[in-house]
C-alpha cells in the first residue's frame, strides 16, 4: 500500500513539473509577444492558458483522490495540501501571463516610448523563481525555497525602476501617458507573478517543516 502511495506522490511531482513548465513558457511567450510585437505569440499564450487550467483540474483531482483513497500520514498531508496551494498560485501566474499578452496585443503597432530593458529582466527573474520553487518542492529543498523567497526582492526592485522611468516619460511628454500606463500594468503583472512564485516557495517550506510563515 505504501509503495503505491509513494508512486502516486511521484506522479504528482511529475504533474507539478509539467504545470511548472507550462507557466514558465507562458511568462516567456507573453514577454516575447510584447518585445517582438508578435500576435502569433499572443495566441500561443491564450492557448497555453487553457492547458494550464486543465492541468490545474487534473492535479486537484489527483490530490483529492490521494486524500480519499489512501491513508496519508501527517507529512503526506502536508505534501498534498501544499500541492493544492501551489496549483492555485500557478494557475494565477498563467492568468497574469495571459493579461500581459492581452496588453501586448494592443501594442503591436506602437513605437515604444523607451527601450524595454527591465521588463524582460523581470520576466527572466520570475521564470527562474517559478522553476526553482517547483524544484524545491520535488526535491524537498528548504534552502532553495528560501532563496526563491529572497529573490522576490529582485523583482520588486525592478518594478520600482520601471515605475520611476515611466513616470519620467510621462513628465517629459504627456502623450506618452497611455503607453506608459500599459507598460506599468505589464510590470505590475510580473511583480504579481513574483509574489505568486514566492507564495509557492513559502508553501514548499511548510511541506518540509510544517510551519507557514509568509513574509
Amino acid at each position: 500500500m505504501r509503495n503505491k502511495f509513494d508512486n502516486e506522490l511521484e506522479n504528482l511531482n511529475l504533474e507539478l513539473i509539467k504545470m511548472g513548465g507550462m507557466i514558465e513558457d507562458s511568462i516567456e511567450l507573453s514577454a516575447r509577444a510584447l518585445i517582438e510585437q508578435n500576435l502569433d505569440l499572443v495566441a500561443k499564450v491564450n492557448e497555453l492558458e487553457i492547458e494550464i487550467d486543465e492541468m490545474e483540474k487534473t492535479i486537484e483531482s489527483h490530490c483529492l483522490k490521494l486524500l480519499l483513497q489512501q491513508q496519508p500520514v501527517a507529512s503526506d498531508l502536508r505534501i498534498i495540501s501544499t500541492a493544492l496551494k501551489m496549483i492555485t498560485d500557478m494557475e494565477r501566474i498563467g492568468d497574469n501571463a495571459e493579461d500581459i499578452a492581452e496588453i501586448a496585443r494592443f501594442m503591436v503597432n506602437q513605437k515604444f516610448i523607451k527601450d524595454l530593458v527591465h521588463i524582460p529582466q523581470m520576466a527572466d527573474a520570475t521564470i527562474s523563481m517559478v522553476t526553482r520553487s517547483v524544484d524545491a518542492f520535488v526535491n524537498k529543498d528548504k534552502k532553495l525555497a528560501e532563496e526563491v523567497c529572497a529573490d522576490d526582492d529582485i523583482v520588486d526592485n525592478l518594478f520600482r525602476v520601471v515605475k520611476k522611468e515611466l513616470i519620467e516619460k510621462i513628465q517629459e511628454n504627456t502623450e506618452n501617458g497611455e503607453q506608459a500606463i500599459d507598460l506599468l500594468m505589464i510590470a505590475k503583472y510580473l511583480e504579481r507573478i513574483g509574489d505568486h512564485a514566492e507564495n509557492i516557495a513559502e508553501w514548499v517550506i511548510f511541506s518540509i517543516t510544517g510551519e507557514h510563515k509568509p513574509k
